[in-house]
């Protein structure tokens, strides 16, 4: 039952409706600063602290290109040889921080008993691509090769990311396996941006989608990616030339989103090339149903299939 919620035309989950309050009254978001103001305000609306005994800390990685801030989150139930979760939060390329998907971040360690690290990459337009990959793929080699000082076992690693984190996860796994690095076992990819062409099919139908348009869509790939690096794999994931060897992976995408096209024709391309693939639309949500985790039934469901499927690949 969707109790009457329709949106710009679209019948949307009533637990979306926490979601749109929030971010109508984030205030005006215009200029860049002023949607990196909203984006925290609507953050800090659906956020709630992680459980007492999980231990949190910010650290400064020292990477070759220079120093990324993480924050590491350890459950109590965890071991001194957990598994591993590298998580990139969602925001365009252009928004977002530590703070911004920590409630779900922390869910994902409780959830699955494993160490998540949650990477504060660089945002354009001041840090265009590769400095948001670059940030990323780094801190997977750095804690793949400092194993101890996390409590991580390195043989089980996962990366997950929602929207442009997930084109991060996306583009860490091609790279790992490129480059000789780190084992993925595990990728999660949730409603991500994996770099189609903006137009057609799911662009088309949910072009002024409440939640994300094809508008923002468009001005956050100009913001990201410079003209020279449109052919670059590790910028656009789902434009390489090879999707062999790659992680299981989860995609998880929304029915009213833009971008639900990236997500299930890069699940379409790695199922081709062979690889374990589990893909899922959520019906009647929006870009964004992850922050309705913990406010209904609906965003609760939805998010304990991505938490199942993360746990049973790294248990």
């Amino acid at each position: 039952m969707n109790d009457g919620l329709i949106v710009n035309g679209k019948t949307l989950h009533p637990d979306m409706k926490a979601m749109l309050d929030a971010r109508a009254n984030a205030g005006p978001a215009e200029t860049i600063a002023e949607q990196r103001t909203a984006w925290t305000a609507y953050s800090q609306a659906l956020s709630q602290p992680h459980p007492d005994d999980m231990k949190v800390e910010d650290r400064d990685l020292p990477l070759p290109h220079g120093a990324v801030t993480v924050r590491v989150y350890t459950p109590a139930g965890a071991n001194e040889n957990a598994s591993c979760v590298i998580y990139s939060h969602g925001g365009g390329f252009m928004k977002g921080d530590l703070d911004s998907s920590d409630t779900f971040a922390w869910g994902v360690a409780q959830d699955t008993n494993s160490v998540v690290v949650s990477v504060d990459y660089r945002l354009a337009p001041e840090h265009p691509f590769p400095a948001a990959f670059d940030d990323v793929y780094g801190t997977l080699c750095y804690v793949a090769e400092n194993a101890t000082a996390f409590g991580i076992d390195p043989g089980r690693i996962a990366v997950c990311g929602d929207s442009a984190g997930g084109n991060l996860s996306a583009a860490a796994c091609l790279a790992s396996r490129d480059r000789g690095g780190p084992k993925i076992v595990a990728q999660s990819l949730i409603y991500p941006g994996t770099g189609l062409e903006q137009s057609g099919g799911s662009y088309e139908e949910n072009a002024n989608a409440p939640g994300l348009t094809t508008a923002a869509t468009e001005k956050y790939r100009v913001m990201y990616i410079p003209d020279s690096e449109m052919a670059n794999p590790y910028a656009r994931p789902v434009i390489a030339d090879d999707f062999s060897n790659l992680p299981p992976a989860y995609v998880h995408t929304a029915q009213h989103d833009p971008i639900r096209d990236d997500g299930e024709i890069y699940a379409d391309k790695l199922r081709a090339a062979e690889n374990d693939v589990v893909y899922h639309c959520a019906e009647n949500m929006i870009h964004g149903f992850l922050r309705a985790r913990l406010l209904g039934p609906g965003g609760a469901a939805e998010y304990a299939k991505i938490a199942d499927w993360l746990r049973g690949h790294l248990q």
